[in-house]
């Protein structure tokens, strides 16, 4: 590419970033001086937590691809997949049956040969994870010594998460390696690493193909982004993200994969994700199936808790989230369900990552029955 060329690149990929209107400390309007907001990596981190085991969610997937004439297709069982044996048993130690709403959709595309590029979205417990750890670890060549496969993320407890799974799916292919490219973890420069998948952060990965140049971004097979959105329009991510995205090579199969989606942010995906198959929620359905919605009309704080109090007295609840606007709100309800007899816990943006899991686990344990929490757990 010439030096002109490459410049107005530059400024077209600057120019995109530049409409993602993200957000600064000081764009936040007053209303949400007091409001609890979490990052969304943390958010995406304790919702995986929170749904270990799939959500179940017959919505409807609306599918765009670049030819639309071309057959859609979908699969009932992992069998129809035809994957390796090894990876098949792994799954099903696993303890997935049959693919999840996503997984129908979205693997046969993951999986096709010639490799194709894609963008989806699905909530948090619908088994996407799963669904790119398979493409991932379905794409390894073992006869090649050399990292074949990247995928990014945007924290340390994100890309460990992702490792975990990608432990546990290829427990049956001892052949397959894997490595972690996240704080802690420290490479000799100019050496070469022979393993085959590489699961790490931004920054870290940038310095080891770059700066260290311990593996070669152009042999690079699949790159996978995973929390998109995150990673996109988080100040500081989305520049380290094109920077390693400009260092892969053009057939390089390119897999984006989120809870959410805005406007803005899936453009700037489709810019950077040649022909890509997009696969979404339909737009009225972004809400689970499994999940009715009541609401109750109140005048001020105590009439909210009066309500609580009658739903508590009506119906037998084991456990309950829920949620409040800010701290101070969820500190107020959490004393007084506590001083009522309650077993509380409170999960805010005040507690740091490790006792936000601790509390999680505590709560799906069952020695608390109602966790009260801010909008830590609200995307997804």
């Amino acid at each position: 590419m010439s030096d002109w060329a490459q410049k107005a690149e530059d400024q077209e990929i600057s120019r995109l970033v530049n409409c993602l209107e993200i957000k600064k400390e000081d764009d936040k309007d007053k209303f949400e001086e007091n409001a609890d907001v979490p990052s969304a990596a943390e958010t995406s981190l304790l919702l995986k937590i929170i749904r270990k085991g799939l959500v179940e969610s017959n919505l409807d997937l609306e599918v765009q691809r670049k030819d639309p004439k071309s057959p859609l297709h979908s699969v009932k069982t992992f069998e129809a997949l035809h994957l390796k044996p090894e990876l098949l048993k792994g799954i099903y130690a696993m303890g997935f049956n049959a693919p999840s709403k996503i997984q129908e959709t979205a693997l046969p595309t993951l999986l096709a040969d010639p490799p194709q590029n894609m963008i989806a979205q699905s909530q948090s417990g619908t088994g996407k994870t799963a669904a790119f750890v398979l493409a991932m670890l379905s794409r390894v060549d073992i006869k090649l010594d050399f990292p074949q496969v990247l995928c990014i993320s945007p924290t340390y407890e994100l890309a460990i998460q992702t490792g975990e799974v990608a432990a546990r799916m290829a427990q049956f292919c001892p052949e397959i390696k894997l490595k972690f490219a996240v704080r802690g973890e420290e490479v000799t420069p100019n050496t070469k690493l022979k393993d085959h998948i590489i699961i790490g952060t931004p920054g870290k990965i940038l310095d080891w193909g770059l700066k260290y140049r311990v593996f070669d971004l152009k042999k690079i097979r699949v790159f996978v982004l995973d929390e998109a959105d995150v990673m996109i329009a988080t100040q500081g991510h989305h520049d380290q993200c094109i920077r390693i995205h400009k260092q892969l090579s053009s057939k390089c199969q390119m897999l984006f994969f989120s809870a959410t989606y805005d406007k803005e942010v899936m453009n700037f995906a489709q810019h950077i994700v040649p022909d890509p198959t997009i696969i979404r929620l339909m737009r009225e359905q972004e809400s689970l199936e499994n999940i009715k919605q009541y609401y109750v009309k109140c005048m001020n704080e105590e009439d909210k808790y009066n309500a609580i109090q009658n739903i508590y007295a009506g119906i037998t609840i084991g456990q309950a989230i829920i949620f409040c606007h800010t701290r101070k709100t969820a500190g107020w309800l959490a004393g007084k369900m506590s001083s009522d007899g309650h077993s509380v816990a409170v999960l805010s943006g005040d507690l740091t990552v490790e006792q936000r899991l601790a509390v999680l686990d505590r709560f799906r344990a069952g020695l608390e029955k109602v966790l009260i929490t801010t909008n830590v757990l609200s995307r997804g």
